[in-house]
C-alpha cells in the first residue's frame, strides 16, 4: 500500500532552511504543513502560501508534525531537535549537530529511546562525486594525507550570513565537519589527536571568535589531514578550493573549473573533475599508468542535493533503515572539530 504523505515543520528559513523547505514542497513523500521562523522571512514563490510563525514550542504543538526540519544557529538544535524527537516526530538537523558533543550525545540518546530517526545535513554524503572521490581513495589504500580547504571571500549579504554563523561557530567548526566527515569515511580510522591555530582579522566578532582557522588530525593509521576555513572580505580567491587525498599508491583530487568564485554555494559541492593519479613506476622510475580524468560537470545543483537529503530522510522512515552509524558519524566528526576549536583557543593540542 503506499504511504500517506509524511506531516513536515521546518524551523528556520536562512540560506539552508529555504532549500530544504522547497524539497519538502516538491518532494511526493512529505506534506508541508509549516514554516517557522524569528522574523518575517523572506520566501519564494514556491513556499510563499505556507503556514508562517515564530515560536517553535508553540508551532510543534499547533501542527504536531510527524516529520521536524531543522536549520537554525547550532547552538538551538539540540534543544529543538530533542523537544521534536520527545513529541514523537522523526528530525533532519543540518549540520553542525550540536554545539558541543554532549549536547550532541543527548540527541542521538533521544532518538534511540524513542524509535525517532535522526538524520544530520551530510550534504556532501548524498552527492555522486563525493562519494566517487571516497571509493576511488579507498581502492588506493591508506595511509592517507588529507589536503582540504574551504576558503570564501564573503562581503555583503553572504558576509552578513557568516557574522551571524560565527556569533556561535567558527568557520573550522561549520564547515569543517562535512569534509572531516568526508576524511573519516575513506580512512575508517579512529582519530587520535588535533592541533588547532586561528586569527580574528574582522571587527565586530564575539570575544574569542576567529574568522580563519586551519587544524590537522592525526589519525590511528598514521594518517594525517589538515583542514582550512576563512570567510570574510579580506580572504584571498588563490587556492581558495583544495580537496586531495594522497596514499603511497597515488591521490585523488578535485579540480574545479577556471573562474568559480569563492561565494558561489554550488561551488561547495561541485567537483567539476577528478584526477587520479597512480604512483607506480616501471624499472626507469616511469609512471606506468597515466593520469585519469573523471569528468563531473553533470552533476547535481545545491537545491537537488538538498532533495536527496530529504529523499534518504524520507526512505530512513518509510523502510526504516538503520542510522546507528550515520548518528556515531556525526558525533565522530563534531567532536573532531570542537576539538580543533579547543586547541585554537588554547594554543595545545587535544587528545581524543
Amino acid at each position: 500500500m503506499p504511504v500517506a504523505p509524511l506531516s513536515v515543520l521546518v524551523v528556520g528559513l536562512g540560506q539552508m532552511g529555504r532549500s530544504h523547505a522547497l524539497a519538502y514542497h516538491s518532494h511526493p513523500g512529505f506534506d508541508l504543513v509549516g514554516l517557522v521562523n524569528r522574523s518575517k522571512p523572506t520566501l519564494p514563490t514556491q513556499l510563499a502560501s505556507y503556514p508562517t510563525r515564530s515560536d517553535f514550542a508553540s508551532s510543534l504543538k499547533e501542527f504536531a508534525p510527524q516529520v521536524v526540519s531543522i536549520a537554525t544557529h547550532t547552538d538551538t538544535h539540540a534543544d529543538m531537535a530533542i523537544a521534536a524527537i520527545e513529541s514523537g516526530a522523526h528530525v533532519f538537523v543540518e549540520k553542525p549537530l550540536a554545539a558541543n558533543v554532549g549536547d550532541a550525545e543527548r540527541v542521538v540518546a533521544a532518538a534511540k529511546a524513542n524509535g525517532r530517526k535522526l538524520v544530520v545535513g551530510y550534504i556532501l554524503r548524498h552527492h555522486p562525486s563525493w562519494t566517487r572521490l571516497i571509493q576511488e581513495a579507498r581502492n588506493l589504500g591508506g595511509p592517507y594525507v588529507f589536503r582540504m580547504n574551504l576558503n570564501q571571500q564573503s562581503s555583503g549579504g553572504a558576509w552578513a550570513i557568516h557574522q551571524s554563523i560565527m556569533q556561535t561557530t567558527s568557520p573550522i567548526v561549520d564547515c569543517g565537519v562535512h569534509y572531516v566527515d568526508v576524511m573519516c569515511q575513506i580512512t575508517d580510522a579512529k582519530p587520535v589527536e588535533v592541533r588547532g591555530m586561528g586569527l580574528k582579522m574582522a571587527a565586530g566578532l564575539p570575544n574569542g571568535m576567529y574568522n580563519y582557522g586551519h587544524f590537522q588530525v592525526l589519525f590511528e593509521d598514521g594518517s594525517l589531514a589538515w583542514y582550512e576555513a576563512g570567510w570574510g572580505p579580506m580572504m584571498s580567491e588563490t587556492a581558495f578550493f583544495v580537496k586531495d587525498v594522497i596514499s603511497p599508491n597515488g591521490s585523488v583530487s578535485i579540480v574545479m573549473d577556471e573562474g568559480t568564485a569563492s561565494d558561489d554555494i554550488n561551488a561547495h559541492t561541485q567537483t567539476s573533475r577528478l584526477l587520479i593519479h597512480h604512483a607506480e613506476t616501471d624499472a626507469n622510475g616511469k609512471f606506468l599508468r597515466k593520469d585519469e580524468w573523471l569528468d563531473m560537470h553533470d552533476e547535481p545543483d545545491h537545491d537537488a542535493l538538498c532533495y536527496r537529503e530529504q529523499d534518504y530522510l524520507y526512505r530512513a522512515i518509510v523502510d526504516n533503515i538503520d542510522l546507528g552509524r550515520h548518528m556515531a558519524d556525526a558525533v565522530t566528526s563534531l567532536n573532531i572539530c570542537l576539538a580543533a576549536d579547543e586547541s585554537v583557543r588554547t594554543g595545545l593540542a587535544v587528545r581524543l
